[in-house]
């Protein structure tokens, strides 16, 4: 019985794992072009209250979470489409006041609801249920959805709001839209992940991937599988060293980010050393076959309508010569 009830509360922590890896790349590679980074953290603040609030009243947490998270988002737009001078502090009075409101309704929540502050802000298997699995899924299918249909125009308004605004793409909800996407990804990943780390799956996984793919299409489908993958892989190493999920979660990611940052600054090293080195077919020699030309203090030999020479320790190639008057000019590097 014992072993049946193991195997069902691992299956949902990895349903919900990775739910949440999916959907916290596919959502961030967005904030993180718009340098919206760490807007994450804030929802997550103002989250909490909805979660104490829901508590509170007996509601299911994560629906006023939502609400107080999409609430807050609205506000951030308004205050940014403003431009005051002042939005740096308004946004942190509602940032901080959210978190403080949270931890003032939660301490007087019953003990018998089992209101655990700890488990809102960074995370716990424990408390996924196998009832709030259908949430977790609606919300992801929400964010995942929307970031796959809209990727064009997300893409076009993070990366240039004015060009987008000039051929007349709708950008104040575009950018309304992404805001709402991020309080969803926040509500779904604060049961797995944690309100306050939640930032991290949204950017490490797409720096993992800026590293890996070549276009934004690429990169974002690395980010996304880097996201499920540390989803997956911490549950089940918080699982067997009984750590906290969001931590073992976001290690993960980091702990993945320096490999895949170690080993593409050594492959770029390794091109590099060949590239100076030289990787020439051919080494050329008095009477190998190719004609000989007189350039400044040196020798050049002209192999299939170029010059090779030997510097050093590696061949540098120049654009074929142009012979005037008998004499050599100069020649351009390729």
């Amino acid at each position: 019985m014992l072993e049946m009830f193991e195997l069902d509360f691992m299956r949902q922590a990895f349903i919900a794992a990775v739910l949440v890896g999916a959907a916290a790349p596919a959502v961030g590679v967005f904030l993180v072009q718009r340098r919206l980074s760490l807007i994450g953290d804030g929802l997550g603040h103002v989250a909490l209250a909805g979660v104490a609030i829901g508590v509170l009243t007996g509601a299911a947490p994560t629906w006023t979470a939502l609400v107080a998270a999409i609430l807050a988002a609205c506000v951030i737009e308004a205050i940014r489409l403003r431009g005051n001078t002042n939005a740096d502090v308004a946004l942190a009075v509602m940032f901080y006041g959210g978190i403080a409101l949270g931890v003032v309704l939660l301490a007087k929540a019953p003990a018998d609801q089992g209101a655990s502050m700890t488990t809102y802000l960074f995370g716990s298997i424990l408390t996924t249920q196998a009832d709030e699995l259908w949430q977790f899924a609606v919300l992801a299918v929400i964010a995942l959805g929307a970031t796959t249909v809209l990727r064009k125009r997300l893409f076009a308004v993070a990366n240039d709001e004015e060009f987008a605004r000039a051929v007349g793409l709708p950008v104040m909800r575009t950018n309304l839209l992404l805001s709402v996407l991020t309080s969803v990804t926040v509500v779904l990943s604060m049961r797995v992940i944690g309100l306050l780390l939640i930032s991290a799956l949204m950017i490490l996984p797409n720096a993992t991937g800026q590293l890996l793919g070549r276009s934004f299409r690429a990169s974002t489908t690395w980010a996304v599988v880097v996201g499920v993958l540390c989803g997956a892989v911490g549950v089940a190493a918080s699982y067997q060293l009984d750590t906290p999920s969001g931590g073992t979660v976001v290690l993960t990611a980091v702990l993945i980010f320096i490999v895949v940052s170690l080993v593409a600054a050594a492959r770029r090293a390794i091109i590099l050393r060949r590239a100076r080195a030289g990787t020439h077919p051919h080494r050329h020699y008095d009477g190998c076959g190719h004609d000989a030309v007189l350039h400044a203090d040196h020798v050049d030999y002209l192999h299939d309508g170029h010059h090779h020479a030997a510097h050093d320790d590696h061949w540098d190639e120049h654009a074929p010569t142009r012979e005037t008057s008998g004499r050599t000019t100069n020649e351009e590097h390729v």
